[in-house]
C-alpha cells in the first residue's frame, strides 16, 4: 500500500476518534456525525484508488444498491423507530463482516497450502461472534417492531439448550482452528446463527436496547478481526473503536437499569416471567380536562416534564416546548427529567427535545431531576411508563425491578398524558396512575398537550 493511501486512512481513523468525541455531548453531536461521515467517504474513496481491485463494477453497482436502500430508510425513519434502525444496520454490519471472513478464508485456502495460525483464529472468530450479532440483532429488530412479542421468551428447557449450542459452536470454533475445512466453518456459521436466535429471545421490554448495544460491540469486535484476516488496519482501529464504545455504553445501560449484565441476559432463565398487566377497569382513577390540567400548571411554582416514548410516537416534542414557554412567561419554573433509558435507546429524550430547540440547560440528569422532584408542585409525565414506575422500588417479582427511576411521586401532583391505561413496554402495571394525587390526561399526547396550550393561553 502507498504511503498516500496510509495517510489517508490514518486521516480517516482520526475522523472517527473525532466522531465518538463529538458523540459523547448533545451540543457537539451533530459535528460527531460529520466527523464520522467523512472518515467514511474518505475510507472508501482510499479503498477505491489504491488499484488492483477486482470486479470493480459488481462493488460500485452494490455500493449504488446499498445508497438507494439506505438513503431513505435513514431520511424517512421517525424518532420512534430509530433503535429498530439501529438494530438491523447493526446485524448487517456484523453479517458481512462474517460472510468477508468466510469469502477471504474460501479464497486463501484456494491458493495456498498453508494459512497461518493468526489469520485461521481470526477468521473463526469473525465468523462465530459476526453470525450470533446478525441473528441476534435480528430478533432485537423484530421485537422493537413488535413483529413479535417484546417479552422474554423462555423455551421449554431453554437454559440447556441455549447451554448446548453454546458449547457446540465453541467446540466447531475449537475444532477450526488447527484444520481447513470449509465444512466446519459453514456448519459454525450456521449454529452461530442458532446461538445468536437463542441468545435474545430471552431478553424483553425495556431491557432490549441494552442487548443493541452489546451486539453492536460484537459488530464492533467483529470488524478489527476481519481487518486482522485482510490486512486492513482502519477496519481495526475502526472495529476496535466500535467494540470499546459498544462495550462502555452496555455497561452503563446496565447501571442505568440497577442490574448487573448478567441478570439482563439470563434473568429469564431464573425467574418466572411476569404474566401480562391486570384488567384495570373496575379500578378507579382521577382524570381530568385540558383546563383542569392549565389551571394546576398555570398556577404552579415549578414543574418537572418528564418525556417517554409516547411524546416521541406523537411527535409532540414542539407543543411541550410551546407549553413549558408559556409557563416560564408566567412566572413557573420548567425543566425536563430525563431518564437514561427512556424511550427505546440511550439519548433518545435528548434527540427528540433537541429538535424542538429545547435549551440543554434545561434537560436534568436523573440524580438531579430526583432532587428537583422533591419540591415540584407538578410533574408532567409525557407517554412515560416504566421509567417512573415505583414498582421498581416496591415490587420485588416486578421486570424493573431494582431499576433506578425519577421518583415523580414525591411532586405534590403528578399529571399523566396518556393514550389508556395500558401498560408500559415492560407489561406490568404502574400503580402510580391510582394514587389520588394523580391526574390523568388521556388521549394522543400532542392532540392533549395542544389542548392544555390553548387553556394556558385563556387563563
Amino acid at each position: 500500500m502507498s504511503t498516500g493511501a496510509q495517510f489517508g486512512y490514518l486521516i480517516a481513523a482520526i475522523c472517527f476518534i473525532l466522531a465518538l468525541k463529538g458523540l459523547s455531548a448533545p451540543k457537539t453531536a451533530r459535528y460527531g456525525n460529520w466527523a464520522g461521515a467523512a472518515g467514511a467517504v474518505i475510507a472508501v474513496a482510499v479503498t477505491l484508488s489504491v488499484g488492483h481491485l477486482q470486479h470493480l463494477g459488481l462493488i460500485l453497482g452494490a455500493v449504488a444498491v446499498g445508497a438507494v436502500i439506505g438513503v431513505p430508510a435513514a431520511t424517512r425513519v421517525k424518532m420512534t423507530a430509530m433503535p429498530q434502525l439501529v438494530a438491523i444496520f447493526n446485524g448487517v454490519g456484523g453479517g458481512a463482516a462474517a460472510l468477508v471472513a468466510l469469502i477471504e478464508f474460501l479464497t486463501v485456502a484456494s491458493q495456498s497450502s498453508k494459512i497461518a495460525m493468526g489469520d485461521q483464529a481470526a477468521t473463526v472468530f469473525t465468523v462465530l461472534v459476526g453470525s450470533v450479532s446478525f441473528a441476534g440483532s435480528m430478533v432485537t429488530f423484530a421485537k422493537l417492531q413488535e413483529l413479535m412479542t417484546t417479552r422474554p421468551v423462555v423455551l421449554p428447557a431453554g437454559r440447556w439448550i441455549s447451554g448446548a449450542v453454546f458449547v457446540a459452536a465453541v467446540g466447531l470454533a475449537v475444532a477450526g482452528l488447527p484444520v481447513r475445512s470449509t465444512g466446519l466453518l459453514v456448519t459454525l456459521l450456521l449454529v452461530s446463527l442458532g446461538l445468536g436466535v437463542l441468545f435474545v429471545l430471552p431478553v424483553g421490554g425495556a431491557d432490549v436496547p441494552i442487548v443493541i448495544s452489546l451486539l453492536n460491540a460484537f459488530t464492533g469486535l467483529t470488524v478489527a478481526a476481519s481487518g486482522y484476516v485482510l490486512g486492513n488496519t482502519l477496519l481495526i482501529v475502526a472495529g476496535t473503536l466500535v467494540g470499546a464504545s459498544g462495550t462502555i455504553l452496555t455497561r452503563l445501560m446496565a447501571a442505568a437499569m440497577g442490574r448487573p449484565l448478567t441478570g439482563i441476559l439470563f434473568g429469564a432463565f431464573r425467574a418466572s416471567v411476569a404474566g401480562p398487566a391486570a384488567a384495570a377497569q373496575n379500578r378507579p382513577v382521577r382524570s381530568g380536562t385540558p383546563e383542569d390540567i392549565a389551571i394546576l400548571l398555570g398556577y404552579a411554582r415549578k414543574v418537572i416534564v418528564v418525556p417517554g416514548y409516547g411524546l416521541a410516537v406523537a411527535q409532540g416534542q414542539h407543543t411541550i416546548r410551546e407549553l413549558a414557554d408559556l409557563l416560564t412567561a408566567r412566572g413557573v419554573k420548567v425543566a425536563y427529567g430525563i431518564h437514561p433509558v427512556a424511550g427505546r435507546m440511550p439519548g433518545h429524550m435528548n434527540v427528540l427535545l433537541a429538535e424542538a430547540n429545547v435549551p440543554y440547560e434545561s434537560l436534568l440528569e436523573m440524580d438531579e431531576a430526583n432532587m428537583e422532584l422533591s419540591s415540584a408542585d407538578v410533574a408532567l409525565v409525557v407517554g412515560a411508563n416504566d421509567v417512573v414506575n415505583p414498582a421498581a422500588r416496591t415490587s420485588p417479582g416486578a421486570p424493573i425491578y431494582g431499576m433506578p427511576i425519577l421518583n415523580v411521586d414525591s411532586a405534590a401532583a403528578v399529571v399523566f398524558c396518556k393514550r389508556s391505561l395500558r401498560p408500559g413496554f415492560a407489561g406490568i402495571e404502574n400503580e402510580l396512575l391510582y394514587d389520588p394525587k394523580t391526574t390523568l390526561l388521556f388521549g394522543d399526547a400532542k392532540e392533549s398537550l395542544s389542548k392544555v396550550v390553548a387553556a394556558v393561553k385563556a387563563l
